[in-house]
């Protein structure tokens, strides 16, 4: 790659670190589908569409590949951003309810073998490329909360928080029980190839990291005249000339940005796509702590004090959530402190008193929801 190429993918990064500079908070909650009678049958995406009513809260409905359920909120400050979104997981788990279909309330589908019922291009080609079985099983079976945030007047600061923040997070919102993992839908990411989900370096230069991990990220495809041809030689980005035949396109950068799944990844908003999808009525918990804890700097202040001696523990907080004695004792700062922000972020008393009663239940204790799960598995 020339070093006029170079330059144009520092500025794309450049790029993706200037949005609005408002406190607006993006959701996309993704749900598992179940048969109410039948939990082990799959449940094809046109069952699952034709039962859904109209959205009183305007989110965008999208499939997973595996057929999970996607609710795309539109972005709005914390109280109303959460009030449209519970009307529309309302709308929605009432629907499915009358045509005998449930929401799971968990990251991970551990009853029923992988199936991907999508087809398009794109799907055929992240098939081919991740590794398998674990990609399967990241597009099939997995669910998740992603939370996204507008960068506000510093972007450093809150990049760098929600990365120091994930491993207490990731242990306090785990809830995909799997082969000893408290969060296994981490797990299966973290089987997958570290060039496009391990976490983004953290050297104090937020845009030139992210130039760096999209030139050294493996090419999942090319796109040419006949349509999208799979790259599996493990070539980077910085190869797509040799690749393609030709030199890379902002259209090819923006959609390779697209294919890559850090735990955390900047589009002009911050994405923080590392929180197991949780229960129709307990995601505006993980919402609003995750909102509180990177936007108010009183309560990121305190957060991040508590949080960075376990900055690198991914897969610790991963496999053993609250049970660590650490974890337990950061996630118990982080929640009180995002318990004393949330009144001055607009956020109603019922979510804040919401919000302690998951630190008093899951946190004080240190069972990870996926505790519970398990003891529902074993029960």
């Amino acid at each position: 790659m020339t070093d006029v190429q170079k330059t144009d993918v520092q500025k794309y990064a450049r790029d993706c670190f200037r949005g609005v500079t408002s406190d607006r908070l993006g959701v996309e909650l993704e749900f598992l589908v179940f048969d109410a009678d039948n939990p082990a049958l799959h449940v094809p995406i046109a069952r699952t569409a034709s039962a859904l009513p109209a959205l009183p809260g305007g989110s965008r409905v999208t499939f997973e590949p595996g057929g999970q359920l996607e609710l795309s909120a539109p972005p709005d400050v914390l109280p109303a951003a959460v009030a449209k979104l519970a009307a529309d997981v309302d709308a929605v788990r009432l629907a499915l309810a009358r045509a005998g279909l449930r929401l799971g309330g968990r990251g991970l589908d551990t009853l029923r073998p992988r199936l991907r019922q999508l087809r398009e291009p794109r799907y055929e080609a992240m098939a081919a490329v991740l590794e398998r079985p674990h990609g399967l099983t990241m597009m099939c079976s997995t669910a998740s909360i992603q939370v996204n945030l507008d960068f506000g007047e510093d972007h450093h600061a809150r990049w760098e928080r929600a990365h120091v923040l994930g491993p207490v997070l990731v242990a306090a919102f785990a809830n995909s029980p799997a082969d000893g993992w408290a969060c296994g839908r981490q797990a299966v990411w973290g089987r997958l190839d570290p060039s496009r989900t391990a976490p983004v370096a953290q050297s104090g230069d937020p845009a030139g990291d992210w130039a760096r991990y999209l030139l050294d990220a493996r090419l999942m495809l090319v796109r040419e005249a006949g349509g999208l041809r799979p790259v599996l030689d493990g070539s980077a980005f910085r190869d797509f000339a040799r690749v393609a035949g030709r030199p890379p396109g902002h259209a090819d950068l923006a959609y390779h940005a697209t294919t890559l799944f850090p735990p955390v990844r900047p589009r002009g908003w911050l994405e923080v796509r590392y929180l197991d999808a949780q229960g129709a009525t307990e995601w505006p918990v993980c919402v609003a702590v995750v909102h509180a804890l990177v936007t108010d700097d009183r309560a990121a202040g305190i957060a991040m004090e508590a949080a960075r001696p376990s900055a690198h523990r991914w897969a610790d907080a991963a496999r053993l959530g609250l049970a660590d004695p650490d974890l337990r004792r950061s996630a118990s700062v982080c929640f009180a402190a995002a318990a004393e922000a949330l009144p001055r972020l607009g956020a109603e008393p019922s979510l804040v008193a919401r919000v302690r009663a998951f630190a008093s239940r899951h946190i004080e204790s240190g069972r990870s929801p996926a505790a519970d799960q398990m003891e529902e598995m074993f029960a």
